[in-house]
């Protein structure tokens, strides 16, 4: 995604798949507790729906939206682990899986098993 982009402008901003389908609304953003950077976004995918976990990488920002280049059916069917939480990474590596994407190995030793990390983007600013 582009970095040059405040996480917390991405808050409430409408989420699109691959053909330019709504999925949803980024409901929260995530950052990775090592770089800072956002890293995954939850979408509120429907009024009583659920939130869905996506990639910001490889995501685009536009006038319109979030561009998330996944089919919508693949971003629905991605794990839900309620918002506000920060994700543990068991979580993140189901995520990475589920996307078919490579897990980043950033130049940092991984994390213990039970580290919390991907805070929320403006949680304790």
């Amino acid at each position: 995604m582009q970095t040059d982009i405040d996480p917390r402008s991405l808050i409430g901003r409408k989420a699109y798949d691959s053909q330019g389908v709504k999925v949803g609304t980024v409901d929260e953003v995530y950052l990775d507790d090592a770089t800072g950077a956002p890293e995954w976004a939850a979408l509120r995918t429907g009024l009583f729906s659920r939130d869905a976990f996506v990639p910001l990488e490889p995501a685009r920002l536009d006038e319109k939206g979030l561009r998330i280049p996944f089919e919508r059916e693949l971003i629905r069917g991605a794990p839900d682990f309620g918002v506000g939480r920060h994700l543990s990474p068991r979580q993140e590596l189901q995520l990475y899986r589920h996307y078919g994407l490579d897990v980043p190995v950033a130049g940092h030793a991984p994390a213990p098993p039970d580290r919390d990390f991907g805070r929320i983007a403006g949680a304790g600013d």
